[in-house]
């Protein structure tokens, strides 16, 4: 009787382990259901960015993945030349960096991170847009393992002003 009874304690104990397990993957599940969900409600809510950039820029295309991991809906045109869309969007010479991108009425040159274009969105500031001049290392899409080089966001208007918009040190 006792290899009986110590038989029958460990199904339950077997029983109930797989359902805790159980539990936890449904809330798991659901969880990533919501997540899910929470990120395209988020792109629905976020104006598409339209980047453009060489055809042959490798942390371009780094760049533009890190704003669709973001939640960014985001459209890519190569161009030879940014020169003219730059003057036409009337991006500030020394604000020039590797690639230019329009999001909603902004206009945004270079690594600038995602979280930064969205406080941008939200809060609608009267600049014209956001640059990272040049090309920082540890910025979104110059990434080099743990090296970050410190860099400040600037917010430009088309007279050439500037304003230290977020520092990432």
């Amino acid at each position: 009787m006792f290899p009986t009874l110590r038989s029958w304690l460990a199904g339950r104990r077997v029983a109930a382990t797989l359902a805790v397990l159980a539990a936890f993957l449904g809330v798991a599940a659901a969880s990533l259901v919501v997540t899910g969900a929470r990120v395209l409600a988020a792109q629905a809510d976020l104006p598409e960015v339209v980047v453009y950039k060489t055809p042959t820029c490798g942390c371009c295309s780094l760049w533009v993945a890190h704003l669709r991991e973001s939640g960014f809906k985001v459209r890519v045109t190569d161009l030879e030349d940014l020169g003219g869309i730059r003057r036409e969007w009337k991006v500030p010479a020394k604000m020039a960096a590797c690639h230019t991108a329009r999001v909603g009425r902004y206009v945004i040159e270079g690594h600038v991170p995602a979280a930064d274009i969205r406080r941008l969105l939200q809060d609608q500031p009267r600049v014209d847009g956001l640059a990272v001049p040049g090309m920082p290392i540890g910025s979104p899409g110059m990434e080099q393992g743990d090296r970050v080089e410190p860099y400040d966001v600037l917010s430009f208007n088309a007279a050439g002003e500037t304003r230290v918009f977020a520092s990432h040190r």
